[in-house]
């Protein structure tokens, strides 16, 4: 994972508690239209097949990245989204000490009161009550509030914050109950995604899936990445159905429709379906 905010050649891993790492050979160049690549073997092993997945830094398209210093005091800080932010995902950017921190994230369907609670994005595990990351306080339209955590806050440490809030006809960030069955729920997000990660969050343990419309890009074999893994595509069939509204569960498996399992989800259009008043957009 690469962001302008810190610059091309660093990185971070996903599915990793390691702090952030250099490679000049990694990604090499944002530009206007794309990126450039090195010769790094993670980013452009001789004819391997890669999938990216790009924002633009912007509150128009409802993401910004906000880069911090630790105090180790609960404290609020100030995003550029002038929204309530709806997902937030944090990680420590060095290694004091030689220890390492996890990634934190937040997303506001995630239990009744999401502000207390928090999941691991390199961890299947379910979603966990504490009070030192988000200092129980729900993120506002111009400030987000971190506690006491190490992972969040760590005093004279780097952090970095990816915040997205929800554009209609372009984002969403829901959550569902899962029914157990093949039939599965349909969930409306006012566009057909191109992209969209799922956690179960209640109990048990289950990965962060990640689909889109790129690597199979075409319905009942839409193959499956996990962001807390360093696997290959599963090459599921017939787990979900991409429409032009929002999705389709077709599985029964734990990791997106266990019955009575509860399910957040984050989803993204390629391009805005409807402008902010809710009105189509031209075809061109």
């Amino acid at each position: 994972m690469f962001n302008s905010v810190r610059g091309v050649e660093k990185y971070l891993n996903s599915n990793s508690t390691i702090h952030e790492g250099s490679d000049s050979n990694s990604l090499t160049a944002f530009g206007s239209d794309g990126f450039t690549v090195g010769t790094w073997d993670h980013v452009n092993g001789s004819s391997d097949p890669y999938v990216a997945w790009c924002w633009k830094e912007t509150a128009d398209a409802g993401f910004d990245i906000v880069e911090f210093e630790g105090t180790g005091s609960a404290r609020t800080i100030s995003h550029s989204l002038s929204a309530v932010p709806h997902l937030m995902i944090t990680k420590q950017l060095e290694n004091p000490g030689g220890g390492s921190n996890s990634w934190n994230v937040y997303h506001h369907k995630n239990t009744s009161a999401p502000e207390t609670d928090y999941l691991i994005l390199e961890d299947n595990s379910a979603t966990t009550d504490s009070n030192i990351r988000w200092n129980d306080t729900a993120p506002t339209s111009s400030v987000f509030t971190v506690g006491t955590g190490n992972s969040v806050n760590q005093s004279g440490v780097d952090h970095i914050m990816f915040l997205w809030t929800e554009k209609q006809g372009y984002s969403k960030f829901g959550g569902y109950t899962g029914n157990g069955n093949a039939d599965g729920p349909f969930i409306y997000t006012g566009f057909r995604p191109a992209w969209a990660m799922f956690k179960k969050y209640d109990s048990g343990t289950a990965d962060w899936e990640i689909m889109d419309n790129k690597r199979a890009g075409y319905n009942d074999a839409t193959y499956k990445l996990t962001a807390n893994a360093t696997n290959a595509e599963n090459t599921y069939t017939g787990r979900l159905e991409i429409l032009s509204n929002g999705f389709k569960i077709r599985t029964t498996g734990t990791g997106l429709n266990t019955s009575g399992g509860t399910y957040i989800y984050a989803a993204f259009a390629e391009a805005p379906f409807v402008n902010s008043n809710g009105v189509p957009c031209n075809a061109r």
